[in-house]
């Protein structure tokens, strides 16, 4: 399902911050050379996630899924001066372009890439979150929630991606596991009175979620 207008995506990006030199050769050669381009992040998201991060200045931010590193890049634009961020690839082959981006983009000192299963590297990390960053694999999304929201600081925010799912989740029957999955986390943030939240419909949708 095309949930964007392209024309309106296009527009849109015309009237946003200009994508940086080094992000606008990250994704052209993404487009390329990458088996499933379409999950990096790109301009009009990655401006977003700029933005954002500039505006909370997180000592410590959280990736769920780096692929390439472009929304890793984004957010390392917000850190405060003394902030890290921590990304987890499960692909080997993605975490070693990403990591050669990272450098590119001159934020290789600022982030600590891992590689594995998230929900082994989480626990293993001793940190309070400032902000959260959810772009995994889909069935993880409610296990992620539950294990981080106790390691959010009050305030914090979590941003899940892929929220509409393709427009699986508008459907009246669900029949794919990820849209089942995606569906299932809104629910669940959506019940949660602990947190305020707000679904965003840039790209595939985005669930702002700030920790009361």
């Amino acid at each position: 399902m095309e949930l964007i207008n392209p024309k309106a995506e296009l527009y849109a990006a015309r009237y946003s911050s200009t994508e940086d030199t080094v992000l606008k050769t990250i994704s052209a050669e993404t487009e390329v050379s990458h088996a499933q381009p379409h999950m990096m992040s790109g301009h009009l998201q990655g401006q977003f996630l700029e933005i954002i991060s500039k505006l909370v200045q997180p000592k410590r931010i959280l990736e769920i899924g780096t692929m390439i590193g472009y929304s890793t890049i984004c957010l390392a634009k917000g850190l405060a001066a003394d902030g890290v961020l921590h990304t987890i690839e499960m692909r080997e082959q993605d975490a070693a372009i990403a990591k050669n981006n990272f450098i590119r983009a001159g934020v290789n000192d600022r982030i600590q890439l891992h590689i594995g299963n998230a929900l082994d590297i989480i626990p293993e990390l001793q940190e309070t979150w400032d902000f959260v960053f959810i772009d995994a694999d889909k069935p993880g999304y409610e296990k992620y929630y539950q294990l981080l929201k106790p390691r959010l600081r009050s305030g914090a925010l979590i941003l899940a991606d892929n929220v509409l799912f393709h427009g699986d989740v508008l459907e009246e029957e669900i029949k794919g596991k990820n849209g089942k999955a995606i569906h299932a986390f809104n629910e669940m943030v959506s019940a949660d009175d602990e947190v305020e939240k707000v679904m965003l419909t840039l790209r595939d949708g985005l669930f702002l979620i700030r920790k009361k």
